[in-house]
């Protein structure tokens, strides 16, 4: 009896053995990529923006290097219907939804995946009427050979993570999940920062076509003049002729700003989840409008822990090593331990009952011994995939880096062009003046009115482009830096490193 039992351990002490080396996982563990070893986004330090007078949104802008971003941001714009947009974009948007939905899909699957490390128990009943030929021994007690067969059973079946296999594969799930999550974080940067800088194209188009009308209006008069002193002798027909060609000219100017603002409008309207025929909820202002001053600079080391398409690409390279684990483990042997119990009767008030119940337990291995190279080329992939992954991340840090000094870069020169576009408005102000008194008092050509006329226009137009470029340029710096989502609670969870 004694040898009897000993002849029995061995089976159940190798099983132990295989759950006592199940905490090791095959393939390379996962480091997260080190920060750039850069100092400065520019190939020189950025602090002030130069100051124009007397020009809404001529401000200096300070950088303050390693401050943070709310999550809040645009709401530095002190524009209320700008705010409101935002908050119904938030809400409606279908891509946001969509990127959300995407999210819950890739969560369930990691929770699915957990249920590969615990046991897999199913029961199951089978009843069946059966004739057993009369030259073959009966199977009941009873030697009959018809009767009925009822047999419920549960069977028990695990399989040990001895190489990592679902370790890795849930690991790559997560990363999955991760990559996902931060596509969601970067629809939502990239919405509101489309809505902030749609509605500024939208407000310096709506100034230009007040500038425009003024300007019809202007030489609409001016023609009337010219006509009432060609009738009186003091002008020629030619003046009268170049005059009309002028008028006809700006306003041929206004239908395409109309039709520019109006696709504006239909753009704002679908950001927020609405048909184009849906109002928005009121019309923008670049004078309603506050330019930042004060704009955070976050430190380049900082850069990669904020940007979710940087993030974006990380999870992606964390999935691709993952996989190599996942590749490596398909080539090892794979042990399932099963059981099952159950009872068998040829009645039901018979189950369960002395001498009806069986068991079994049972281990199975199974080794891949040729598979026509299919595996070893497929960890093979899966390290090129990673090495793939890598240089993708890095493409999208040099991209991440080359934003943001582009932004710094458009800040500092949108300064300024806006300081040069408003001396040039000012002199074309000053110009048109002295040629309009000059034409009334006879002293200049109609022709010097004209350039001096055109030239104003022109300076308008630029000077309120000017302006729009230094409020969108400053939305697209918060966009390059992150966006401040980390802020937010609905988006935000521990995982953010700061």
């Amino acid at each position: 009896m004694g040898l009897a039992r000993k002849s029995r351990v061995p089976p159940f002490a190798t099983v132990q053995a295989l759950l006592l080396i199940a905490g090791c996982a095959v393939g390379p563990d996962f480091r997260k990529p080190a920060a750039p070893e850069v100092s400065d986004y520019t190939a020189h330090p950025l602090s002030t923006t130069v100051t124009t007078t007397n020009v809404q949104g001529g401000e200096a802008q300070r950088f303050a290097n390693g401050a943070d971003i709310a999550g809040d941001w645009w709401t530095l714009f002190h524009s209320r219907p700008l705010n409101e947009l935002i908050d119904q974009s938030l809400k409606s948007s279908p891509d946001l939804k969509a990127a959300q939905a995407a999210l819950s899909v890739a969560r369930e699957n990691v929770l699915a995946q957990r249920g590969a490390f615990y046991p897999s128990v199913t029961g199951s009943f089978s009843a069946s009427r059966q004739r057993q030929s009369g030259q073959i021994a009966p199977t009941t007690n009873s030697n009959v050979l018809l009767y009925d067969l009822f047999t419920p059973q549960v069977t028990v079946s695990y399989v040990p993570d001895v190489f990592g296999l679902n370790r890795r594969t849930a690991e790559s799930l997560q990363a999955q999940q991760d990559q996902v999550r931060f596509q969601m974080i970067a629809t939502y940067t990239t919405l509101t920062a489309n809505v902030v800088v749609t509605a500024i194209q939208q407000a310096a188009v709506q100034t230009q076509i007040d500038a425009t009308r003024q300007l019809i209006d202007i030489n609409a008069n001016m023609l009337q003049i010219l006509k009432y002193q060609s009738a009186k002798g003091y002008a020629s027909g030619l003046d009268v002729a170049a005059q009309q060609s002028q008028l006809a000219q700006m306003t041929a100017t206004l239908p395409p700003l109309l039709k520019q603002s109006a696709q504006l409008s239909d753009l704002l309207a679908v950001l927020a989840g609405r048909f184009p025929n849906q109002a928005t909820g009121g019309e923008f202002e670049l004078s309603s409008l506050q330019l930042p001053q004060e704009l955070p600079l976050s430190l380049p080391s900082e850069l990669v822990a904020q940007r979710p398409d940087v993030l974006q690409a990380e999870a992606n390279l964390h999935a691709a090593s993952a996989r190599i684990g996942i590749a490596m483990a398909n080539r090892l042997p794979n042990i399932e331990l099963t059981a099952n119990a159950g009872s068998t009767a040829v009645a039901i008030d018979q189950l369960f009952t002395s001498g009806t119940g069986f068991w079994s337990v049972g281990a199975a291995a199974t080794v891949p011994i040729f598979q026509g190279g299919t595996l070893l080329h497929q960890e093979r992939a899966a390290k090129a995939a990673y090495v793939q992954a890598s240089e993708q991340y890095r493409s999208t840090v040099l991209t991440a880096f080359q934003n943001v000094a582009d932004t710094l870069t458009a800040l500092e020169e949108d300064a300024e062009a806006l300081k040069a576009a408003a001396a040039a408005a000012d002199a074309a102000t000053v110009t048109l003046d002295l040629a309009q008194r000059q034409l009334q008092d006879g002293y200049a050509g109609y022709l010097a009115m004209l350039s001096a006329e055109q030239a104003y226009q022109q300076s308008r137009i630029n000077l309120v482009q000017a302006r729009a470029n230094r409020y969108a340029d400053t939305a697209a710096l918060f966009q390059a830096l992150g966006g401040g989502w980390w802020h937010r609670t609905d988006l935000a969870d521990d995982k953010k490193e700061k």
